[in-house]
């Protein structure tokens, strides 16, 4: 095991940050070889098979090209919950587990409908229904592809929720049950800032769940809100993860379409990350 070690390490020099090379190290022996953290600490010494060096091998290849990780084995882990994901869909990332925990801690004490906009792998789905067993979740999104994963993630979590296809931007077209809760993790990120990007995710996440045009940042929000008008209960809350630099720009939107007790909550490295509302009682 130290030679391969050693070999992952030489191979991924100058690429990733020695951190980043050792969590990589432990999901592969993970993967590989089914050890855990604590079984790989005591088997530094055994000897890798050829046919589990081999497949070390391809999957350093890959990484070399900056495939993430999670692509390559095909999962990742969201709030605790497994979760396969393909480039049909955003790796999931520690900010919106934040959303989640935000949720459940403020909707812990009824049974009510949610609804998640732009669902992608179903992570904020599930990982809601998961803690809210009483709740009835519903997730949306455009990408049938998309959807497909979703759908095997509530599958393997044993969980019941509907997903759904339907375009945001056209939601008249479409035919809405309503509902007490909505959450969002729309695309956010402006084109300007691609080159602020990393390449694991330019070069193999799907860019369409990720940015919006400079002219027109609010452009999935703002629909949002709009179907929110019509389609949340009153006294409905809805959720949403921003992009930092137009936490203002989200909360005066919402006012401006008669939204109330608008708040701009930080993530936990102090950042703008959600903005959360109310849709007034009629």
């Amino acid at each position: 095991m130290q030679g391969t070690i050693q070999y992952i390490k030489t191979e991924l020099a100058g690429l990733y940050p020695e951190t980043e090379t050792e969590g990589l190290i432990r999901l592969i022996f993970e993967a590989v070889c089914g050890w855990s953290f604590t079984m790989q600490q005591i088997s530094k010494s055994e000897i890798i098979g050829s046919e589990e060096s081999d497949k070390i091998k391809l999957i350093v290849a890959r990484l070399k090209q900056f495939e993430p990780i999670q692509y390559i084995l095909g999962e990742t882990y969201f709030f605790g919950l497994q979760l396969k994901v393909t480039p049909a869909v955003l790796i999931p990332r520690p900010e919106t587990e934040e959303l989640v925990d935000l949720i459940i801690k403020e909707n812990s004490d009824r049974n009510f409908t949610i609804l998640d906009i732009g669902t992608g792998s179903g992570c904020i789905a599930i990982a809601l229904k998961s803690h809210l067993k009483n709740v009835i979740i519903s997730g949306v999104d455009i990408s049938g592809k998309a959807l497909e994963i979703a759908r095997e993630n509530g599958t393997l979590n044993r969980l019941d929720i509907q997903f759904f296809q339907a375009d945001i931007l056209n939601w008249q077209k479409f035919d809405w049950p309503v509902f007490d809760v909505i959450v969002s993790n729309p695309p956010y990120v402006t084109e300007s800032e691609k080159k602020l990007m990393y390449k694991n995710v330019l070069d193999f996440e799907p860019l369409n769940a990720l940015f919006v045009e400079d002219n027109d940042p609010l452009l999935f929000y703002r629909s949002i809100a709009q179907f929110a008008l019509e389609k949340l209960n009153p006294n409905g809350k809805i959720y949403f993860e921003i992009n930092e630099n137009f936490g203002s720009e989200t909360k005066n939107m919402l006012a401006a379409f008669g939204f109330v007790k608008i708040d701009i909550v930080t993530d936990i490295h102090g950042k703008n990350r959600f903005v959360k509302a109310i849709r007034p009682a009629l």
